[in-house]
């Protein structure tokens, strides 16, 4: 492996604010042990999803999201796809209590058509694509406590991509015309995610 990335994951992993602050938890409360959460931002485009993260120690959890999308909509414009993204975090202050950093994985299948050309290019538009993608990455976020077992949690995470698929003339024609890949480096995850933290 890259001594560069052994080095930067060892100083996310080392890395800790001598001087935070608990804004979790009353003094003397156990910290929870795991919690179920959903990506409001998934949500929002009608994908399914689901995640749970789990305490390792006082600094560190590990959190398992899952999102699947299965819809197809008005003229065949499609988002489809199944992508898990294991994430280990090391918190500044403690597990599910203020900032922490995290590496992630990812690994998905997906099928994409009629891609909005505000969003994408016209090529994506007027093509369909199908294949998988796998790659790591790196993030950062914050954790905030709402009411009781509630709470709220922002992510943003960079990372690579490595994309292969097959290409098809439109959205609805079933004749392959050609197969290729694609290495990709920019934002790999986003995630405002409610959380019900389980005691």
């Amino acid at each position: 492996m890259n001594k560069k990335l052994l080095l930067l994951m060892a100083a996310l992993f080392s890395w800790h604010a001598g001087t935070a602050q608990d804004a979790y938890r009353p003094s003397g409360n156990p910290l929870p042990s795991w919690g179920l959460k959903t990506n409001l931002l998934n949500d929002a485009t009608t994908t399914l999803n689901l995640g749970a993260e789990l305490r390792l120690n006082r600094k560190t959890t590990f959190e398992l999201p899952v999102s699947y999308n299965p819809w197809t909509f008005s003229d065949n414009k499609k988002w489809k796809h199944l992508l898990v993204q294991p994430e280990l975090r090391r918190w500044t202050c403690e597990a599910f209590n203020g900032a922490f950093w995290g590496v992630h994985a990812h690994y998905g299948v997906y099928n994409v058509s009629g891609l909005p050309t505000s969003l994408f290019s016209t090529y994506m538009n007027e093509h369909r694509f199908e294949g998988w993608l796998a790659g790591a990455g790196v993030s950062y976020g914050y954790h905030w406590m709402l009411r009781g077992r509630w709470s709220l949690e922002a992510t943003l995470g960079i990372g690579y991509a490595y994309l292969s698929y097959d290409k098809y003339p439109c959205a609805k024609c079933g004749q392959k015309i050609g197969t290729g890949n694609r290495n990709y480096f920019g934002p790999t995850k986003a995630a405002v995610s409610l959380i019900y933290m389980i005691k």
